[in-house]
């Protein structure tokens, strides 16, 4: 069982035990982000905290352990920030496309390319679970995306959604390869805001292409 999904299904912990675990999920993050797998270390990563190695080992098996749980992370955040906006009823289709891409480019302004490059080589398999984490996601948010546009006359019908949304996902695995990051010179967030822009720009019908141009301009 992989070590992300046996950490979510732990015991209930006191609200103590949490605030740690999150501390440590945040200070990690950072630094995965910013110095990807093979260099991530459970002992700057104690000192960073200012906390002894034994302690991190209380609440996380290890290295995979801490870094699969951070992936599992990003993938809640970004259900929720997607489930927030998806129910707002002020919002209109493009309103909540807008939010969306802006809470996304927040999320990924700090991964570097590299970053995602050095986790396929060294850890496939938390590579394979972040690969994963989107393929849950991107039907869930992109899916109902789409629906609410075709329900308001602003998404093509001819094009089913089930296509679509495969179409995109595939996209964007393909695009979110640190090869290809590296090789087209765009930043994670640079890449996903332009395949959801390009994606969108051939789904939407005349008036989806108005209020698209109104609200998102090149």
């Amino acid at each position: 069982m992989p070590a992300a999904i046996s950490a979510s299904r732990r015991s209930p912990v006191s609200a103590e035990t949490a605030a740690i675990r999150a501390r440590i999920l945040q200070q990690a993050q950072a630094d995965f982000f910013t110095q990807g797998y093979s260099r991530f270390t459970m002992d700057q990563l104690a000192t960073e905290l200012g906390m002894s190695k034994k302690t991190l080992y209380v609440h996380f098996a290890g290295k995979d352990e801490i870094i699969g749980a951070v992936i599992e992370g990003l993938g809640e955040g970004v259900r929720a920030d997607a489930e927030k906006i998806l129910r707002a009823p002020e919002l209109n289709f493009v309103q909540k496309l807008r939010g969306f891409i802006g809470c996304m480019m927040e999320r990924l302004a700090r991964l570097d390319p590299r970053t995602l490059r050095d986790l396929q080589r060294f850890a496939p398999a938390l590579f394979a679970r972040l690969d994963e984490v989107r393929r849950q996601n991107v039907p869930f948010i992109f899916g109902r995306l789409v629906a609410e546009g075709q329900a308001e006359g602003l998404v093509r019908t001819d094009v089913p959604a089930g296509f679509a949304i495969e179409y995109f996902l595939h996209a964007i695995q393909g695009l979110l390869q640190g090869p290809v990051l590296e090789r087209l010179q765009l930043a994670p967030r640079e890449a996903v805001a332009q395949g959801i822009d390009l994606f969108f720009r051939g789904l939407l019908t005349p008036a989806g292409h108005k209020q698209y141009e109104k609200l998102l301009p090149r």
